[in-house]
């Protein structure tokens, strides 16, 4: 399996203790901006949920905005990296994602990221939300 880490375990090894400033420096930008930058802090091989990109930038429950943000960009920013929370893979654009995320060592099968719904069980018991990483 690959291996994974968390949004705030990343933060956290950036910033130690004050990782927490990091997302609320992120919710101080307006909302485009602040999605800009999480998706720039995106390292190869990491697959997030669309709403995990929203609370990382400060704007929890915003991962339509997350979408809208992606669909309007044209590209300019490594959208193949967010899926959905039940790992499904971007639709019209499956093929393309699936062949991207799989150059960066992420394990997508015909439902999309592997090891998604496995992780958001996990999460739903109380454990972190880790960020999947090939690392």
């Amino acid at each position: 399996m690959v291996a994974q880490r968390s949004a705030r375990g990343r933060d956290e090894a950036r910033s130690g203790p004050a990782a927490g400033t990091v997302r609320e420096h992120r919710s101080m930008l307006p909302l485009p901006d602040a999605i800009a930058a999480v998706l720039r802090s995106l390292a190869p091989g990491d697959v997030v949920t669309y709403g995990e990109v929203a609370e990382e930038a400060g704007y929890p429950r915003r991962a339509r905005a997350v979408g809208h943000f992606l669909a309007a960009t044209d590209g300019e920013f490594p959208w193949w990296r967010v899926v959905a929370a039940n790992g499904r893979l971007a639709p019209g654009h499956e093929q393309e994602q699936a062949a991207r995320l799989r150059a960066e060592g992420v394990e997508v099968d015909e439902r999309g990221v592997s090891g998604m719904r496995v992780r958001l069980r996990r999460h739903a018991a109380g454990s972190a939300v880790p960020r999947r990483s090939s690392r």
